[in-house]
């Protein structure tokens, strides 16, 4: 069983951007909470620019956006979020995140869904 880290602030400000695998030039993302605090919560933030990437969630996700706007393409449905607006999108969903530019807070459940221990978090 994994230690669980202890609780504390995570200020934007402080956050680490980092590219988002394939997508880098399009997303950077700075995590939050992850595997490696034990935590079954992946969280954090999200910045996009000029972003068309499309996926197939492999984990239940909540957008809250920051600024700008998200617009996320469903078979059913283009949903568009603004500041202070959240998307609720379930495991199985296949979409495409699109956005000119955004900042967002994502929380995705189970955050080590990816194969091989390596935590890969969406957007």
């Amino acid at each position: 069983m994994r230690t669980r880290s202890t609780a504390r602030v995570a200020p934007l400000q402080a956050a680490r951007f980092l590219p988002r695998f394939a997508h880098g030039d399009m997303a950077q993302v700075a995590e939050v909470t992850g595997v490696a605090d034990g935590a079954r919560l992946g969280s954090g933030f999200v910045r996009m620019r000029r972003a068309e990437i499309p996926w197939t969630l492999r984990y239940d996700e909540v957008l809250l956006v920051l600024e700008g706007q998200l617009r996320v393409r469903t078979p059913e449905a283009d949903l568009v979020a603004r500041p202070m607006e959240c998307l609720w999108l379930p495991a199985g969903t296949a979409l495409t995140y699109l956005a000119e530019t955004a900042l967002v807070f994502y929380a995705i459940e189970p955050a080590g869904w990816a194969a091989g221990g390596r935590e890969e978090t969406a957007p």
